[in-house]
């Protein structure tokens, strides 16, 4: 995987964080000020609260990534390490979004890119894991990206919604939305009601192998 941040040094890296921590120390100061003139104090803790979760991908991610809690099998599609046999996957964070996608990219070539590496990390990721047949693994996801009929073409199953995690797909609106904004080129919010919750077997993604294989190539970026 080459990763545009993952491939700077150690310092770099942390330079880059430190960057991002002053500057919204900055804007949390700012807005502090304003608060404080306009006597509506409950504006700094707003925009800290809003800070706070857009910053969080770009402390957080690296630090997890270290720790082996996140896994990288693309740029763009990560999953948590397994615990109870039950694999979680994730899309690109706002860190990944903000380094590998390029800025004279149109929005089409951007979801393309998008795409193909969900379906590049897809295989990478089933090809980790079919090494290890004996293991009943379940894979999850909860998206408002894929739709329903991409998700149960290539093996997955739609499941009841998980509470927790449209709660948490609620609490990083702001960051969805800046998210989804890089991703189309313009404001776009992210349609919540749109978002799905999914899972499959090892044994279902095996099967479907060879048409994700298909897919991927289908996805220009050129």
């Amino acid at each position: 995987m080459n990763h545009p941040f993952f491939s700077k040094s150690k310092k770099k890296q942390i330079q880059f964080q430190v960057k991002i921590v002053f500057i919204t120390l900055l804007f949390f100061l700012l807005f502090l000020i304003i608060g404080w003139f306009t006597k509506l104090y409950f504006i700094p803790f707003l925009i800290f609260f809003i800070l706070i979760t857009v910053i969080a991908p770009f402390l957080d991610v690296p630090s997890m990534k270290k720790q082996g809690k996140l896994i990288y099998y693309s740029n763009l599609l990560i999953t948590e390490s397994p615990k109870n046999n039950i694999v979680k996957i994730h899309g690109g964070t706002l860190l990944d979004y903000v380094f590998v996608i390029k800025r004279e990219w149109s929005a089409t070539k951007r979801r393309n890119y998008i795409l193909k590496k969900y379906t590049e990390g897809l295989l990478n990721m089933i090809e980790d894991f079919e090494i290890k047949p004996d293991q009943k693994i379940t894979f999850k996801a909860t998206t408002y990206i894929i739709n329903k009929r991409t998700a149960t073409k290539i093996g997955f199953k739609i499941v009841d919604e998980e509470l927790m995690q449209k709660g948490i797909l609620l609490f990083n609106y702001v960051n969805l939305i800046i998210s989804n904004s890089i991703v189309k080129k313009k404001i776009s919010f992210p349609k919540l009601n749109q978002v799905i919750t999914f899972e499959a077997s090892l044994e279902d993604l095996i099967a479907n192998k060879p048409l994700l294989i298909e897919m991927n190539k289908r996805f220009k970026i050129q």
